[in-house]
């Protein structure tokens, strides 16, 4: 997460998303790699796991994140800046609070929704296949990060030179409303692949939403990035009510949480990322 602001404005802002991109592959990872760190250093399975087994290898993961601070202290990394981050003085466009960018505010509700829907997409896949019965269930955790890296492929393949990053965030957000209204219309058996047209829709959502969101901020920069960064916590919320509505109407229905919030970031792609106060009228 602290890292998206800084690999947004290392080079120019319209290709922002083949770099994050790049970065998007290598996060991914971390969704088969962690059980898998986690099953080899507990050495149990899941039934015989009890919370003082995870101490080791949480003790772990705090040595490699104090690793990395210290890497990436003494790392010769640039020093980048925004165009305006420097200057003291506000200017027509530049506003004067960061409450003067409805699309950053915007920006940052569809970040909430992204994440909430991405890691519903990415971490329910399991459950949904034991839910149906299906042998292996665990097998079926592949199915999303293959469809986000295929996204992520297509990104920096595609973006900026044929396609912008709005046009990217217009396109996904289709793939998603698509994708998961598949997997609630089609016969259960069979829904749980469609979660993969979800996870590549939800592919390039991030890369795309970061650079459009902190565009034009100027000397603000360093504050929005902060909102979008806040705005992770929708990886929280929107699953516990995806719980709440598996709970009430089952496990296949509980995707129509999906659909709206796509729309939002639809709406966010098609207009909201151009909204700006001093235009309004």
């Amino acid at each position: 997460a602290s890292v998206n602001p800084y690999i947004t404005i290392l080079g120019p802002m319209e290709s922002a998303a083949k770099r994050m991109s790049i970065m998007g592959i290598c996060n991914k990872l971390a969704w088969p790699v962690s059980p898998i760190f986690l099953a080899y250093v507990i050495g149990k399975n899941t039934d015989d796991t009890v919370i003082s087994d995870l101490f080791l290898p949480f003790y772990i993961i705090i040595g490699v994140f104090l690793l990395l601070g210290v890497i990436s202290l003494l790392a010769p990394l640039p020093e980048v800046k925004a165009a305006g981050e420097d200057e003291e003085e506000d200017t027509k466009d530049s506003g004067k609070s960061i409450l003067d960018f409805p699309h950053l505010l915007l920006g940052a509700l569809a970040l909430f929704f992204y994440v909430g829907v991405e890691t519903v997409a990415l971490g329910t896949l399991v459950d949904y296949a034991s839910w149906l019965s299906l042998p292996n269930a665990s097998s079926y955790a592949l199915i999303s990060p293959i469809g986000m890296v295929v996204g992520y492929i297509c990104g920096i393949l595609f973006i900026p030179k044929y396609i912008s990053q709005s046009k990217a965030l217009i396109i996904c957000s289709i793939l998603g409303i698509v994708g998961s209204l598949l997997v609630v219309f089609t016969p259960a058996n069979i829904s749980i692949w469609f979660i993969a047209i979800v996870a590549l829709g939800c592919s390039l959502m991030w890369p795309a939403l970061w650079p459009l969101a902190i565009s034009d901020l100027g000397k603000f920069t360093k504050t929005g990035s902060s909102f979008l960064v806040m705005a992770i916590a929708g990886g929280a919320v929107i699953p516990v009510i995806y719980g709440f509505m598996k709970d009430v109407v089952g496990a296949q229905n509980s995707y129509w949480i999906a659909p709206p919030l796509f729309i939002y970031i639809l709406y966010y792609g098609l207009k909201g990322h151009k909204i700006r106060k001093n235009r309004a009228k």
